[in-house]
C-alpha cells in the first residue's frame, strides 16, 4: 500500500526544493488541524455570493466546488463525457477529492501530496471507508510523477498549482498522465490578468503578493491566461477558463473566525510556527481579494485522443 512577485516569465518558475521542504513541512503541521475544524477537503468552497457563511456551509460549500468544477469540464452533461475510470489527484491534501471522486464514479484513484502525513492520513480515512482497493496515496513531487504517460482520463489539481515552482513544467507533467481523450482540470490561485500595457502587477501588488508566498511557501504566481497560453502552445483542446473569486469570497473570513475560537486557537498553538505564521496571514489573503489582486481561477481542457 502506498504512503506515502509576478512578470509574464514568472510561469517558468525556478527550482523548488527548500520550497517542497517547506510545503511538506507546513502541511504535516496543520493537516490535523485543518481536518479537526473543517473536515477532510483542504480546499475553498464554492458559495451563494449573497449569503453569509458558517462552519456547516463550508463543509457543503466544498463539496459543491468538486460538483462546480466537474460541471465546469463537462462531466454533468449526459452523453458528453465518458465517466473517469482512472482519476490521478495532484495534490492531494489528505485526499477528501480522491475519495469523493472514487465513490461519485466507481472509479480508481490515485493521490500524490509532498506531506507523509497527509499520505498517511488520507490512507488511513480512505481504508476506513472501504475504499483501500480503490485509493491510494503517496509521497511524490507533481514535477515528476510516478505514473506512466497516459494513464488517467482525468487529472485534478484542486488548489495545488499555485504551490508550483515551474508553471510549464507542471503542466507538462499533468498532460504526460493524462490517457488520449483525457481531461485536465486545474483549479488554482492566480494573480489578475495583466493589461496589454503592463509586464508585471505593480510593485504594491507584489509586495502584498510576496507577504503570502513568504507564508504559505510559494513561488512566483501567475495569471490565469498565463495558464491558457501555455495549454494552447502545447496543442490542448477545448480549453476554457474563468474567474470564481466571487464564489469563494466568503471562504477566508469564515477560516479567519474559526481560527478566533476557543478551540482553534488552542490547535493553533499546539501546531507550530508554520502554522501560526500561514494564520496570520489569512487577512492578507482576504485583502488580496478586496483588492481585486487575487483570483480563484478555473482551467480545463482535453488531451487530444
Amino acid at each position: 500500500m502506498a504512503t506515502s512577485v509576478s512578470s509574464r516569465s514568472s510561469i517558468e518558475g525556478v527550482g523548488g526544493g527548500v520550497l517542497q521542504k517547506g510545503i511538506a513541512e507546513l502541511y504535516d503541521e496543520s493537516s490535523g488541524m485543518w481536518e479537526d475544524i473543517w473536515g477532510d477537503h483542504m480546499h475553498h468552497g464554492f458559495y451563494d455570493s449573497d449569503v453569509p457563511a458558517s462552519i456547516s456551509d463550508h463543509r457543503s460549500a466544498q463539496i459543491r466546488m468538486i460538483e462546480q468544477s466537474l460541471s465546469f469540464a463537462g462531466f454533468d452533461n449526459e452523453n458528453s463525457l465518458k465517466i473517469p475510470k482512472n482519476i490521478v489527484d495532484v495534490g492531494c491534501g489528505i485526499g477528501g477529492s480522491s475519495r469523493y471522486l472514487a465513490r461519485k464514479y466507481g472509479a480508481k484513484c490515485q493521490g500524490i501530496t509532498l506531506s507523509p502525513i497527509q499520505a498517511q492520513r488520507a490512507q488511513e480515512l480512505a481504508n476506513a471507508q472501504g475504499l483501500g482497493d480503490n485509493v491510494l496515496f503517496q509521497v511524490a513531487d507533481a514535477l515528476q510523477q510516478p505514473f506512466p504517460d497516459g494513464q488517467f482520463d482525468l487529472v485534478w489539481s484542486m488548489e495545488s498549482g499555485e504551490h508550483m515552482p515551474d508553471k510549464t513544467k507542471f503542466v507538462k507533467e499533468l498532460i504526460r498522465v493524462a490517457a488520449p481523450g483525457g481531461i485536465i482540470i486545474i483549479v488554482t490561485w492566480c494573480h489578475r490578468d495583466l493589461s496589454p500595457s503592463e509586464d508585471s502587477v505593480q510593485p504594491q501588488e507584489k509586495e502584498l503578493l510576496k507577504k503570502i508566498c513568504d507564508a504559505y511557501y510559494l513561488p512566483d504566481w501567475c495569471s490565469a491566461p498565463d495558464y491558457v497560453k501555455l495549454l494552447q502552445s502545447l496543442n490542448m483542446e477545448d480549453i476554457k477558463f474563468a474567474d470564481w473569486s466571487e464564489y469563494v469570497a466568503p471562504f477566508w473570513p469564515a477560516v479567519v473566525r474559526s481560527a478566533l475560537t476557543w478551540k482553534g486557537l488552542t490547535s493553533l498553538l499546539r501546531c507550530g510556527w508554520k502554522t501560526i505564521k500561514g494564520a496570520l496571514a489569512m487577512p492578507l489573503m482576504i485583502e488580496g481579494y478586496k483588492k481585486n489582486l487575487i483570483k480563484f481561477s478555473i482551467i480545463t481542457c482535453k488531451k487530444p485522443e
